[in-house]
């Protein structure tokens, strides 16, 4: 099998989200091309792989399409999208990290395997936020101030924690997927 050359597929991915970019914003070639001064024909050219693009050509694009160089060039890979997570043991749980550190809205997503184990009420937690988790396999006991509530498979839990609480799997091993904010992540998984 022949492999394209890289600068081929960067060719390809530029067309593609000039094309992309051009759409989305409603426009039509003639449009495209009154903003950035470059020829319709020659955008279509550039868009349907006739013709390569240019850098003296490319910034006025870009520009046009209100983003960046960098933004319309930048290979793509699986690194960008796949998250591998690592477990992480604590006592009582196994986690893996679904979410990556840079999240913008301060969210972090985790899968976690939980190990029976019969918490006290004095064991619960509190910190600012909210957490929410649905069970993807056992029951989870989830210990809420004074409440005592069994949350089974297929079912989610979601709560202010500023409540005292505690998670624990309840007569076997449980396993949930959770969302914590930056409060829930700090008291959950670095102060175990």
């Amino acid at each position: 099998m022949k492999q394209e050359p890289v600068d081929d597929d960067v060719d390809a991915l530029v067309r593609q989200r000039v094309r992309g970019l051009r759409v989305s914003q409603g426009w039509t070639l003639d449009a495209l091309a009154r903003r950035c001064h470059v020829s319709p024909s020659t955008l279509s050219r550039i868009e349907t792989g006739h013709r390569r693009v240019a850098l003296d050509q490319l910034v006025p694009i870009a520009r046009a399409l209100g983003t960046t160089l960098d933004q319309l060039v930048e290979p793509v890979g699986d690194d960008d999208v796949v998250i591998r997570p690592e477990p992480q043991q604590w006592p009582g749980a196994v986690t893996w990290l679904l979410s990556r550190d840079r999240a913008e809205n301060g969210v972090i997503v985790a899968k976690m395997r939980l190990s029976p184990n019969p918490a006290s009420p004095t064991d619960q937690r509190v910190h600012p936020g909210h957490e929410w988790f649905t069970v993807l396999s056992g029951t989870v006991r989830l210990l809420l101030g004074d409440r005592v509530i069994d949350v089974q498979t297929g079912e989610a839990a979601e709560f202010d924690t500023m409540t005292p609480h505690n998670l624990s799997a309840y007569r076997k091993t449980a396993e949930i997927l959770t969302i914590f904010d930056r409060d829930g992540e700090r008291a959950h998984l670095h102060d175990s």
